[in-house]
């Protein structure tokens, strides 16, 4: 896992130079934005069960995904894709707080789509789910700080397309 400054100063270092103006300009950016995103980190920490059970009605309950024969019936499947919502929570707001989507990469998006797809979970609903996670989000913590893990949630996304 990286963070914004590692990834500036190890992009300078392999290159033998100092930062340059607009590393430099990238840190005080991501200084500056600190307060907000540890602020919507306890909001998130302080709200996920909250936030999930939000998402998955406004994403996925009462459709064909929950019916008899449908990738969420039975509660084994129901809870291991309330159990993957949460990652995908937990790991977006440790992205935000560390600046940099690395993580996602490492921890949940490496492999997931093919092993989804050889389990038959639909990609498409889970990506709906994981908008949903956003929305929700962005409406606790409001539309700044929502904007800032929002592009975490997107990266996820992208990531499962």
């Amino acid at each position: 896992m990286q963070d914004a400054i590692t990834a500036l100063i190890n992009s300078s270092d392999v290159q033998g130079r100092f930062l340059d103006n607009a590393g430099v300009e990238k840190l005080k950016g991501y200084f500056k934005s600190g307060e907000l995103r540890a602020r919507t980190a306890i909001a998130i920490s302080g709200n996920a069960n909250s936030l999930i059970t939000q998402a998955v009605a406004k994403s996925l309950m009462y459709t064909d995904i929950t019916a008899p024969g449908g990738n969420m019936y039975t509660c084994r499947r129901y809870a291991a894709c309330i159990r993957d919502l949460e990652y995908f929570l937990r790991y977006a707001t440790y992205a935000m707080l560390a600046g940099d989507a690395s993580i996602l990469d490492e921890r949940i998006l490496n492999g997931l789509r093919e092993t989804y797809n050889s389990l038959g979970v639909p990609v498409g609903a889970t990506i709906r789910a994981v908008q949903a996670l956003k929305e929700v989000t962005t409406n606790l913590v409001g539309a700044e700080a929502g904007k800032e893990i929002g592009q975490y949630f997107d990266y996820i996304s992208t990531g499962l397309s």
